[in-house]
C-alpha cells in the first residue's frame, strides 16, 4: 500500500459516525440500495441495515446491486423485523422514520446530532404499521412542489447531508469517534482488499 493511500485510509476513519445509520424496509429497487449505500460512505455512516422479509431472494440481487459501495459501507440484511430492531436498538438510541401526518416535525426542525437510526420504507408504501409502531420519533422532508414524496435513495440523501450539516456545526467530524478496535478491524478490511460483505461477522446478522 502506498502512503498516500494509508493516509486517504485513515482520513476517511477519522470522519466515521458510528452513531448513526439507516435502515431501509423492504425497499424493493436494488439501484436504490446501492444509492443510499454510496451516500451513508459519503457521509461516514459505517453501516447500514436492510429488512427484506416481503423480498424474493434479496440476497442475490442485494449483493450485486451493492457491490461497490459494500466495501466501505457494511449492509446487514435481515428477514425478521424484530430481530434488526433488537440489534438496531443495542446499537443506537433512537429511531427515526420518515414519514408524512399532522404533528410530524420537518427534517429542518429535528436534530440528528445524537445516536440515531434513520427508518425509510419501500418506496410504493413507505413504513409498515409495525415499523410506525416501533420507531420513537418522525420527520418529513420539505418541499413545494405537487409530488409530496421523493426517490428513497433521494429522500435517503437529502436527511443523511442534513444529518452530516448539523455535525458539522456541532464539531462531531473534528475528532475520531470510532473506538480502537472497530478501527483496526475496519482498516484490515479495507487494506486487504475485503469488501464489508465478504468480511466476517462477529455475529449471526442475517
Amino acid at each position: 500500500m502506498t502512503p498516500e493511500r494509508k493516509q486517504r485510509l485513515e482520513a476517511v476513519l477519522d470522519k466515521r459516525q458510528p452513531d448513526l445509520t439507516v435502515v431501509l424496509e423492504n425497499v424493493f429497487d436494488p439501484h436504490n440500495i446501492a444509492a443510499v449505500l454510496r451516500t451513508c460512505d459519503a457521509v461516514g455512516v459505517v453501516e447500514a441495515f436492510a429488512i427484506t422479509d416481503r423480498i424474493p431472494h434479496r440476497k442475490a440481487w442485494g449483493f450485486r446491486s451493492s457491490r461497490s459501495a459494500s466495501k466501505w459501507v457494511k449492509l446487514h440484511y435481515f428477514d425478521d423485523r424484530a430481530a434488526c430492531l433488537n440489534i438496531v436498538r443495542s446499537r443506537y438510541q433512537r429511531l427515526l422514520g420518515a414519514s408524512l401526518g399532522a404533528n410530524i416535525p420537518s427534517m429542518l426542525e429535528s436534530t440528528f446530532t445524537g445516536s440515531t437510526a434513520l427508518v425509510f420504507g419501500n418506496e410504493k408504501y413507505g413504513l409498515s404499521q409495525e415499523m410506525l409502531n416501533a420507531c420513537d420519533g418522525f420527520f418529513y422532508i420539505p418541499q413545494q412542489g405537487m409530488i409530496h414524496s421523493l426517490n428513497i435513495s433521494v429522500a435517503c440523501a437529502v436527511t443523511l447531508y442534513e444529518a452530516m450539516r448539523q455535525r458539522k456545526t456541532a464539531g462531531l467530524y473534528d475528532l475520531p469517534a470510532l473506538n480502537t478496535e472497530d478501527r483496526g478491524r475496519i482498516y484490515l478490511q479495507w487494506s486487504s482488499g475485503i469488501s464489508e460483505e465478504e468480511a466476517p461477522d462477529d455475529q449471526d446478522l442475517t
